[in-house]
């Protein structure tokens, strides 16, 4: 057994450490409230695993050693460092997260609840006290602040003595002794006795070994990832490490690493960090891939790494340059590394070290079934997920297409300050929406790319107005971006037409632009220098699935998920075939290594579901479910955060009634919850919405905490998104809460949160609701 007192004193002295192939710091809010919850109640809150040994090793910030013994931390570490950063008020010298996760934690002597602080609700009340200063100052400097309630003093003083005293808790506590014990067979038992926890990647697991002999090799691969990430694109530590392992062993198995030393791999991560820049400099310059949003296929980088390592770390020419990336693009394309990704990236390093670049594209066209060709029916995907999305893009920059107001080459050099490109909906999708199905708003053949300026003047117009414009006074200019000539296709009722003849002209255009890059037929020119890189910027956006998918990830990685892949396609790991192409998808599960992949479909139409399920893929179809999932693994995590959540929140209308205190709230009650119900049916009456999971939510919590908890949610609901697309904003709980007889029942914040949806989204009477 081990008390918590003298296990933090440990931590400061040093004797306790945490070894570096154990994660950073994951846990959220809720959990640390859990834990402190579980903890204050006497809850068992699990073992310490611990490994005690004399040897040097590899821990955050250096090397143990020195000839004393230490105590290195394998199981544990989460709940350790929160109770040490509540406690001590700062976290342990090993620390690697987000301090915020434990910082400003207060406990209720009166409802014995834990909360993070919020100046609105705890200001003035001196039942929140502050747990850190608790720790720091003992219970007695708080018994003058109970003075005036004696009848409550000693209860209240009783409660921070019993919180105070978890310093002498005790944890059970074993350890791994004997020197001779390897890192990888460490390593091997704390995956094993983890398995509940969040379990090291493959790619962490080849890492461990390394980082015995040298230390510093997190430490230089975070520093190459945050040089690519100041120019634009974004890349995982495992995805660096398959780039160097390709390097130093020509394997695409992680283990492959078991017989490189440190002294190998350090020149080969070198090398591989060189071939990915002069692979970007090739996307960027002569691909125009120039930004993290378009750049495709970053599986197959690893395969010219590979390349470039057996071709003396360069492009032999312009035209080698050329046909590496005709099958880069092709690959990308076709899906190439969405399934077994591992069994893919062998086999084209064997065709690399058999025949280059010719082998390459062998490889790809058998698995193909023949020639690698792109004909306009594969330009019928819809939303930027497509992956013939950044094909657009691509041909936008490379083949001479030009914006509608100005007449210049959409090229970065043409352009100077004006490099930043916004995607433009050739026809409005509020001309589109009563008449065509969302897909086919949103399709690829209905995207171009075009300067700021000239997209804030187009508008809302309609191509039959501005295209004629657009090419009176820059003849060619509609041709430049692939737009069919006969008028009669600019018409809204000629859309699907107009569709149709635009996937021609945007195939052969990408035919053409392939043939010379597989012939070598395009002038040589050279490889633009890696610089920071401007991101595309695109308008802000108006379509609300976009701001659920993104505001649920920012949620989802403040409460420590890992950042998932956005407008991934999925790929069939037996045919190849694509099943879905996911708005964010988490290949290693929320937590690499830690639970099934997860996948946030949003078109489950468009998608093979069953296929997914069978693939024992996680699928939601909504962010409220997947979110819902993720808060129901956090109140497990948590011990028990759930239940004090739920303490301190009303529960339905009544409890909401009793907190009001008179009998006209309670009448204002009674008259929003009719609102409540009406609200539902006329959504279902009227926009041919039927909003079944709103109804339950109705029944289960009441109409105030169903409308409160949709207002707080980090992203819009499905509700609201459903009647934005309907053009029925004045049915939503927002456009319910602003109304003037209802806004007492709801805080400014909330009404605020409100009014900003509806004037996002362009509601006409958000501006004076309220």
């Amino acid at each position: 057994m081990a008390k918590l007192s003298t296990l933090l004193d440990q931590i400061d002295s040093g004797t306790v450490l945490l070894p570096e192939f154990q994660r950073g710091y994951v846990w959220n809010r809720d959990q640390v409230r859990g834990l402190m919850r579980s903890v204050y109640l006497g809850h068992p809150v699990g073992g310490l695993l611990l490994w005690e040994t004399s040897a040097d090793v590899s821990v955050r910030g250096g090397v143990s050693g020195g000839g004393g013994t230490h105590l290195l931390l394998l199981d544990g570490q989460q709940r350790v460092t929160t109770l040490y950063g509540v406690i001590r008020g700062k976290p342990p010298a090993f620390f690697d997260g987000d301090e915020r996760a434990f910082t400003g934690l207060y406990f209720n002597v009166e409802t014995e609840v834990f909360e993070f602080y919020a100046p609105n609700r705890m200001s003035g009340d001196d039942t929140w006290v502050d747990v850190t200063e608790l720790f720091s100052s003992g219970p007695v400097p708080f018994l003058s602040t109970f003075a005036d309630r004696p009848e409550h003093a000693k209860v209240y003083l009783d409660r921070l003595n019993r919180l105070w005293q978890v310093t002498e808790k005790e944890f059970p506590q074993e350890e791994i002794t004997g020197t001779e014990r390897t890192v990888d067979e460490v390593v091997e038992i704390f995956n094993r006795v983890n398995s509940g926890g969040t379990k090291l990647s493959k790619g962490d697991l080849a890492l461990a070994k390394l980082c015995a002999e040298w230390p510093d090799a997190r430490t230089e691969m975070r520093a190459n990832l945050d040089r690519w990430q100041q120019a634009g694109f974004s890349f995982s530590l495992d995805w660096l490490l398959r780039n160097a392992t390709a390097v130093a062993t020509g394997r695409a198995l992680f283990n492959s690493l078991e017989y490189v030393s440190a002294e190998q791999f350090q020149p080969a991560l070198e090398e591989s960090v060189h071939h990915i820049g002069t692979f970007l400099d090739a996307a960027s310059g002569r691909l125009g891939l120039d930004h993290d949003r378009v750049l495709m296929g970053r599986y197959a980088v690893p395969v010219v790494s590979r390349l470039l390592s057996l071709e003396g770390g360069e492009f032999r020419d312009a035209a080698h340059r050329d046909r590496v990336l005709f099958w880069y693009i092709h690959s990308a394309l076709w899906g190439r590394f969405g399934g077994s990704t591992e069994t893919y990236l062998q086999q084209d390093y064997d065709a690399v070290k058999r025949s280059g670049a010719d082998g390459l594209i062998t490889t790809l066209e058998r698995a193909r079934g023949g020639a690698l060709e792109v004909y306009a029916h594969d330009f019928e995907g819809s939303t930027r997920g497509s992956r013939f999305y950044p094909l657009l893009y691509m041909l936008t920059r490379v083949t001479g297409a030009r914006d509608f107001g100005s007449g210049l080459e959409l090229k970065a050099e043409s352009l100077g300050k004006l490099t930043s490109l916004q995607l433009h909906h050739i026809f409005p999708k509020g001309l589109l929406r009563e008449s065509y199905e969302r897909g086919q708003v949103n399709a690829i053949a209905n995207f171009c790319f075009l300067t700021q300026n000239t997209n804030l003047e187009i508008g809302a117009r309609a191509p039959e107005e501005y295209f004629a414009e657009a090419e009176e006074r820059h003849p060619g200019v509609l041709a430049s971006q692939w737009i069919p000539m006969d008028p009669d296709l600019w018409r809204v009722d000629r859309y699907l037409d107009f569709l149709e003849a635009r996937r021609e002209l945007l195939a052969q255009a990408a035919r053409d632009f392939l043939a010379e890059l597989r012939d070598g037929a395009a002038p040589a020119g050279g490889q633009a220098e890696l610089r920071p890189l401007k991101l595309v910027s695109e308008p802000a956006d108006d379509d609300p699935r976009a701001v659920q998918v993104r505001e649920l990830i920012e949620e989802l990685l403040r409460d420590g998920c890992a950042e998932p892949l956005t407008d991934a396609g999925i790929s069939d790991p037996d045919t190849g075939r694509e099943l879905a192409v996911a708005e964010a998808f988490w290949p290693e599960g929320l937590q690499p290594g830690q639970g099934r992949p997860v996948v946030l479909e949003l078109d489950p139409d468009q998608a093979d579901l069953q296929r997914l399920k069978e693939l024992d893929y996680e699928v939601f179809t909504s962010p409220d479910a997947l979110l819902g999932f993720v808060n129901r693994q956090h109140a497990e995590a948590a011990g028990g955060a759930a239940e004090s959540q739920a303490e301190s929140e009303p529960q339905d209308a009544a409890t909401s009634s009793e907190s009001a205190g008179s009998a006209g709230e309670d009448a204002l009650l009674r008259e929003f919850g009719a609102a409540m119900r009406n609200v539902y049916e006329r959504a279902r009456d009227e926009a041919g919405y039927p909003a079944r999971h709103f109804l339950g939510m109705l029944a289960d919590i009441g109409p105030l905490e169903t409308a409160r908890r949709l207002l707080n949610a980090p992203a819009v609901s499905d509700g609201f998104a459903e009647l934005w697309e309907r053009g029925r904003l004045d049915l939503t709980v927002e456009a319910l809460a602003l109304q003037k007889k209802f806004a007492p029942l709801f805080s400014d914040a909330e009404l605020s949160k409100a009014r900003t949806r509806l004037e996002q989204f362009g509601h006409p009477g958000a501006a004076a609701a309220g």
